[in-house]
């Protein structure tokens, strides 16, 4: 099976980032991450924010584009991809407006197929990022599957949130399997054994990552990328401990 690269999404350590910058960057690659996941450019103009990752010693994996860059100006959304250096290019989240009901939800499959469409013509792949208010039923599927099965596999992949999975009531194994061939990029996001189901350092909460990881490697997937939404102390621990864990899985 191949092995999964391992990035972090820098979401996770953004309170960080609009205090300092360039030196969480630097903090983020000394606990021994080379890849990130780009959740914005802060300050920076996409050119100047590759120069940094450069001199940091980061490389870009992927970044997350906002549904309305994508259907608004999606060639800005795909210059600055590929100014940046990414292959993928990653829907992270539907607004509620756009997702009231069944035709609102086919709206966005739509609206995915297109910008997925324009991504591949210019040699990227655009993805969708799952959290889990996509597991509500419409008729007799989620509308998960609703985005999945109206959309065209080639021109929308998917960027599997583990936690937001378990948090949606279904296993994240199950939906890595479902969509084998489908899902280059894994979020791997932990769940802590408490009442608010709070966010874990990958390892350290009630999710199966030996089981999660056999299974994104058997599907294809090529990344994984280690998020955590909340964290309870100093991020950039929490992300060290993430790595530690899964190195001592076997994949980092």
């Amino acid at each position: 099976m191949a092995q999964l690269n391992i990035a972090v999404q820098l979401y996770t350590v953004r309170d960080l980032l609009a205090k300092d910058f360039i030196g969480t960057l630097k903090k983020v690659r000394r606990v021994g991450y080379a890849y990130v996941e780009l959740a914005g450019y802060g300050p920076y103009k996409a050119g100047d924010l590759k120069k940094i990752l450069d001199d940091t010693g980061l490389v870009p994996a992927s970044t997350h584009c906002p549904v309305d860059l994508l259907e608004n100006d999606v060639g800005r959304a795909l210059d600055e991809a590929a100014v940046l250096g990414v292959k993928y290019v990653v829907c992270p989240y539907l607004p509620e407006e756009r997702r009231r009901d069944e035709q609102g939800w086919r709206r966005c499959a739509a609206l995915l197929n297109w910008a997925g469409q324009a991504a591949r013509d210019r040699g990227f792949q655009l993805c969708y990022h799952n959290h889990s208010f996509e597991f509500v039923r419409l008729g007799g599927r989620y509308a998960l599957d609703l985005l999945f099965d109206e959309t065209d596999p080639s021109l929308v992949q998917a960027e599997l949130d583990t936690y937001w999975v378990k948090h949606g009531h279904e296993e994240p194994v199950d939906y890595i399997n479902r969509l084998k061939g489908r899902c280059p990029i894994l979020h791997l996001k932990d769940m802590a054994d408490d009442d608010r189901r709070s966010f874990a350092a990958v390892g350290e909460g009630v999710l199966d990552f030996g089981s999660i990881l056999a299974a994104g490697q058997a599907a294809g997937a090529a990344w994984g990328i280690v998020e955590q939404d909340i964290c309870p102390g100093n991020p950039i621990d929490s992300i060290a401990r993430s790595l530690e864990n899964l190195r001592r899985m076997g994949i980092a």
